[in-house]
Formats: structure tokens, C-alpha cells, sequence
């Protein structure tokens, strides 16, 4: 497992980011039964620089608080089996592990977000790791059933690390 995290901005946590994002990360990959080694890019930005982002490969104006790529395509959210036969450009030639994709997470709106929904910003942070995680699954919440799936993986996930409301 490779978990490549950047910051672009200077973090003020007390507590230690890097252990609960790999956490939350490993915890997911188990969940959603991943059975592969992956690879995953972490990286903290500000409002101003998640908002840049989301302008240009979403279009919407604003800061929003994570941003997922996938470098993988799913016939089905969580549907690995097909993976090796049908992308084998998904893997790392080397390593071997599969390429999942990148994170992006606003420093700011992880705070302002944990204080507007009164919890705390280890769980902001987690909540907003495993959501995305689950986004390099293939899972989405455009639809209510996908959200209501969503949600409670979400909640599933977090409870098994003891990270609770």
C-alpha cells in the first residue's frame, strides 16, 4: 500500500493527519473489499487552492471541502474482479498496486465544517477521507439511493474505527 500525502498549506491539527488519513484509507479499501494493493494521493490545500480546482475540472465557482479523481472506470461501484483484464493501465507497472487516484481536501473547510456541524475535525477529516475513498471506488450519491448507500458506508466505516458524532 502507497499513500503519497502532500500539504500545500501548513496544518494546525492536534492530532496526527497522516495516521487517521491512512487509516481511514486502509479501513475503506477492507470494507469495500479491495483485493488489491493500492496507491492513493493525498493532498491538503486551502479554500483558495481547492477552489482553483474545482473551477477548473468541475466549473463550479466556489471552495468545497474534498475533491475526488478517480483513475479508475467501474461497471459497478466497488466491482474490482474485472480490473486486471479489462484496465490493466490501472496498475503500477512496477509496484504492481493499483493506481485509485487522488484526494484533494480544503484545511479550511475541514475546520469550518467541524465547528458548523459540531464535531470534531478528526472526524471531519475522516468523514471527508472515507467519502472519498469510497468516490475511487466507483461509489457516487447522484442519485437518493446512491446517497442513502453512500451515507451508511460512510457511518459503517467510521464506527469500526471508533470515530463517532
Amino acid at each position: 500500500m502507497t499513500i503519497h500525502i502532500e500539504k500545500e498549506v501548513e496544518l494546525q491539527f492536534d492530532f496526527n493527519e497522516d495516521e487517521f488519513v491512512e487509516k481511514v484509507i486502509l479501513a475503506t479499501l477492507d470494507y469495500v473489499n479491495c483485493p488489491y494493493e493500492a496507491e492513493v494521493n493525498v493532498l491538503f490545500t486551502d479554500n483558495a487552492g481547492i477552489h482553483e480546482m474545482n473551477l477548473e475540472y468541475r466549473e463550479m465557482d466556489r471552495p468545497t471541502d474534498v475533491l475526488s479523481f478517480p483513475m479508475v472506470e467501474y461497471e459497478t461501484p466497488g466491482a474490482f474482479e474485472c480490473l486486471e483484464e479489462e484496465q490493466a493501465e490501472c496498475f503500477h507497472p512496477e509496484t504492481g498496486e493499483l493506481l485509485l487516484g487522488d484526494i484533494v481536501l480544503s484545511y479550511d473547510k475541514i475546520k469550518s465544517q467541524a465547528e458548523e456541524y459540531g464535531h470534531s475535525e478528526l472526524r471531519e477529516l475522516c468523514f471527508l477521507v472515507a467519502h472519498s475513498m469510497l468516490h475511487l471506488s466507483g461509489y457516487d450519491h447522484m442519485e437518493d439511493a446512491e446517497r442513502e448507500q453512500m451515507e451508511q458506508m460512510q457511518k459503517d466505516i467510521l464506527n469500526g474505527l471508533g470515530i463517532n458524532r
